[in-house]
């Protein structure tokens, strides 16, 4: 049984910096892709990073490139999210998920979004102003 589980969202102001965990059980290919995505009250499902290949391609929505680093702890099969320089317009709860290699295009193609077979519970990120 594949489980998701996130963490590390919270509350922090404009400008500051949060890391997401996303441990992985009962799923250990290494070549998949894991990756992010925020859905904001009121708005669609949008990517925002991923990483496939053993941890070596990675992908970025284009709004957080420069502020937002994906990586991956193979052997812990865990996935973070570095964020840093935070926005109001990040405020959003965030999910990981897990699908094969070609499904990282998902972050930037929402045509991929399907592909996903695993999907964890989401943790919540609010930036105040």
């Amino acid at each position: 049984q594949v489980q998701l589980v996130a963490s590390g969202g919270g509350s922090v102001q404009a400008g500051g910096s949060l890391r997401l965990s996303c441990i992985a059980s009962g799923y250990t290919d290494s070549r998949s892709c894991m990756a992010w995505f925020r859905q904001a009250p009121g708005k669609e499902r949008e990517g925002v990073a991923g990483i496939s290949n053993g941890a070596v391609t990675t992908y970025y929505a284009d709004f957080v490139k420069g502020r937002f680093t994906i990586s991956q702890d193979i052997a812990k099969n865990t996935l973070y999210l570095q964020m840093n320089s935070l926005k109001p317009e990040d405020t959003a709860m965030y999910y990981c998920a897990a699908g094969p290699s070609w499904s990282c295009r998902a972050v930037n193609d929402t045509a991929y979004y399907s592909d996903f077979n695993y999907w964890g519970q989401g943790t919540q990120v609010t930036v105040s102003s």
